[in-house]
């Protein structure tokens, strides 16, 4: 426990002095400038939507208003049983196109392409289903351009949210073949015409929980395995990728629940392997808005499949796991990522189990389990702590004094039920792994759009 706190530690001081660095920069760059500059490499937006009829018009409209020079948006109908499809034919006027496509990744069959008529650079596949990393695949094989975003169907972006992710892209001279931007909740925000108006929490305790996390994930973990070129996870909600790169390595692995991190897992791969240097980076301060999870239940099968994601992206890729070939990558991310955030939930599990039964059964140690206990409480409350104040000491998204008060109030009360709710349901996914259950499990969404 010592070792991942000095690591959790470490993690804190390299993310806040990168990230008051970047912040600082911020204020001196010219976005505006660079979304006009010649130079800036043009963008296919691929949007895979799967019964995504109640947000996809609004992702749609935010993606057609974006502040970027050059790029096309195809949005990929995965063989939806709601009017997904159609709401997009209809709300853009969009006609069937004849396009040739080359298959460079394999996929399910693209039953038809169309075309806007209003917005010459949007397009629409229709595809058999096939799930949402083969149709990231059919996006590829469409993609007319050198760099693609993958981006949910339920995503809002902020207008200068690609100008931001692209920078790295473009100072880097092409050595960098994948960027990740921040993911925020937006349960809760008031959303117009695929556009945020107004940052605010929402009322459920199980959403500000989240949006905690999510402070906690990208801009602590994040930002600080970037810096170092560690990072192995890219949120399929928001990032940027190389496509050249990822047709070499055969595009998205379909037999897997965690396609996002074994992507990134086997960019690293290749990185090593051809000795290229290139770099898989984070930038915190681009943002894309999108709708959490609101009961337990969809929440429980969301951390559940998450966590047989993990895991079988680290086995498919278990020749990199210690092995010193694949450097940094090999020896501490994949290890970190088995031992603290694979078997981590099992272990706190274990201990929870011990500390409950250990006064019935006569255990002499109770009293240092409940020290134990009281320091993983006021240890995990001071990483959310410290993830809110990260939050408003640099990106400032959340303006208003109640939703800071109730940010800091949620985050102490972490360790009482959430935590335990989620280590619960990671160990449920290792269950269901062992069972052999490769099920996506059904994802329903309200909308948060207006």
């Amino acid at each position: 426990m010592v070792g991942i706190i000095i690591f959790y530690f470490i993690l804190f001081l390299i993310s806040s002095v990168q990230l008051r660095k970047e912040y600082k920069l911020d204020q001196f760059e010219p976005y505006e400038e660079l979304a006009q500059s010649s130079f800036t490499r043009p963008v296919s937006i691929l949007v895979p939507a799967y019964n995504e009829e109640a947000g996809i018009v609004p992702s749609v409209r935010s993606l057609l208003s974006i502040n970027y020079p050059e790029y096309e948006v195809v949005v990929i109908n995965d063989g939806s049983k709601d009017k997904t499809l159609e709401s997009v034919i209809e709300s853009f006027e969009m006609v069937k196109v004849e396009k040739v496509i080359r298959k460079q990744i394999k996929s399910s069959e693209i039953i038809s392409v169309y075309q806007s008529t209003i917005y010459e650079n949007l397009y629409a596949i229709d595809k058999v289903n096939g799930g949402k990393a083969d149709a990231l695949n059919a996006g590829i094989n469409v993609a007319h351009y050198p760099y693609f975003c993958s981006l949910d169907g339920d995503s809002i972006i902020e207008r200068d949210a690609f100008a931001k992710v692209m920078k790295p892209i473009i100072d880097s001279k092409e050595e960098i073949v994948a960027v990740g931007g921040s993911v925020r909740i937006a349960n809760g925000c008031s959303i117009e015409r695929g556009e945020v108006m107004k940052v605010a929490l929402s009322k459920s305790p199980l959403v500000v929980m989240q949006v905690i996390e999510y402070f906690r994930a990208f801009l602590m973990g994040r930002i600080g395995l970037s810096k170092h070129n560690l990072l192995l996870i890219i949120s399929g909600a928001f990032g940027v990728f190389h496509r050249e790169s990822v047709v070499k390595v055969n595009g998205y692995r379909t037999d897997t629940v965690g396609e996002d991190m074994d992507l990134v897992v086997r960019l690293h791969k290749l990185i090593k392997e051809e000795k290229s240097g290139k770099r898989i980076v984070y930038v915190p301060d681009p943002v894309c808005w999108t709708e959490a999870p609101e009961s337990s239940k969809i929440l429980r099968r969301q951390r559940s499949r998450w966590h047989r994601g993990l895991f079988e992206s680290l086995w498919h890729n278990k020749k990199m796991l210690g092995n010193p070939k694949y450097g940094l990558v090999g020896t501490v991310s994949m290890p970190y990522f088995l031992i603290v955030e694979f078997l981590g939930p099992v272990i706190e599990l274990l201990g929870y189990i011990i500390m409950v039964i250990s006064p019935f059964v006569g255990g002499i140690y109770t009293s240092f389990a409940v020290l134990l206990f009281l320091l993983a409480v006021i240890y995990g409350s001071l990483l959310s702590m410290s993830a809110v104040l990260l939050e408003e000491w640099s990106l400032r998204r959340y303006t208003r004094v109640q939703d800071l008060v109730r940010l800091y109030f949620y985050s102490l009360s972490e360790a009482f039920w959430f935590r335990p709710l989620t280590v619960f349901w990671r160990v449920e996914g290792i269950i269901q792994l062992i069972r052999g259950n490769t099920s996506w499990g059904e994802m329903s969404r309200k909308g948060v759009s207006k």
